[in-house]
């Protein structure tokens, strides 16, 4: 039998696939099967997209809406999906910050999480799981929460004494963070925009957060191929991408010029580190 490849990406909520790590998505759909773990429904999201903004029927609606943006992004990346089925924290705001709503994902038992996403691994026996690092990408309490999950889950997965029940013991072989909102990339992209007189959106975003700490890169992988289907799952979260915004500023041909790969670094490996950046988050694994 061949080798079948088997990605697991774990979001936080809704459209976080699509903004991280989308084409890689898309790309490895085309070799195998790849699953996305929603943790959380977006219940709590605001209208992001301008042109949507005060639309009653959205805002009244916003869980169905995003279950079924969702739905129109799977089926653009050509991946297969699952709702952890978790309620979204939101985005606490105000000094001192609120505490967050009782019962949202991240207030809730971490066990109650852990054991749901061990019998999703389980099930799925993905060789590579990606998700977010320890900070949550940016510190949303679900992304956070999320990463938590993420590493108990992939380690008690392998272990047959802790949830029996959830299904025979599977060992995932790699575990990547995303580095998709590398400071070093938008750089690039925002040099890249001026110096072609086209005006950057991105200045912003580099004074705010630019000065992060650049993680360490692992893998990059080349899928300028695959940004139709990246753009096209972005776009149908329409509640929460603008057309005009940030994610679809760039030509994608200045893009693929300058930057046509995703990064990962990679955070736990049963096979060993690489000896420099990979192009295949499943290379040295085999069945």
């Amino acid at each position: 039998m061949s080798f079948e490849p088997r990605l697991m990406a774990v979001h936080a909520h809704p459209d976080d696939e699509s903004s991280k790590g989308a084409a890689t998505m898309a790309h490895y759909a085309t070799l195998g099967r790849v699953r996305v773990v929603t943790c959380t429904g977006g219940e709590r999201g605001s209208i992001l997209n301008p042109r949507l903004v005060g639309r009653a029927d959205i805002e009244e609606n916003m869980h169905e809406v995003r279950v079924q943006e969702m739905a129109n992004a799977a089926e653009a990346l050509g991946v297969e999906h699952h709702w952890l089925g978790f309620i979204d924290s939101g985005l606490p705001e105000g000094d001192p910050l609120p505490p967050l709503p009782e019962g949202s994902f991240a207030t809730v038992p971490i066990e109650e999480p852990i054991e749901r996403l061990v019998a999703q691994i389980r099930e799925f026996r993905p060789q590579v799981l990606t998700t977010y690092n320890e900070l949550g990408g940016y510190p949303h309490p679900d992304h956070i929460r999320t990463h938590e999950i993420s590493i108990a889950a992939v380690k008690a997965a392998a272990d047959p004494e802790q949830f029996p029940e959830a299904g025979e013991p599977w060992t995932v072989s790699k575990v990547y963070y995303d580095v998709g909102f590398n400071p070093e990339r938008f750089k690039t992209l925002h040099e890249t925009l001026e110096s072609a007189g086209i005006e950057s959106p991105y200045r912003g975003w580099l004074d705010r957060r630019g000065r992060a700490p650049m993680r360490r890169v692992d893998a990059r992988i080349e899928i300028a191929k695959y940004f139709p289907q990246r753009d096209r799952a972005l776009l149908a979260h329409a509640t929460q991408i603008d057309p005009e915004g940030m994610f679809m500023a760039v030509p994608r041909d200045i893009e693929a010029e300058v930057w046509p790969w995703e990064e990962f670094e990679l955070a736990h490996s049963e096979v060993g580190m690489p000896d420099g950046i990979e192009t295949d988050l499943f290379a040295r694994i085999e069945e």
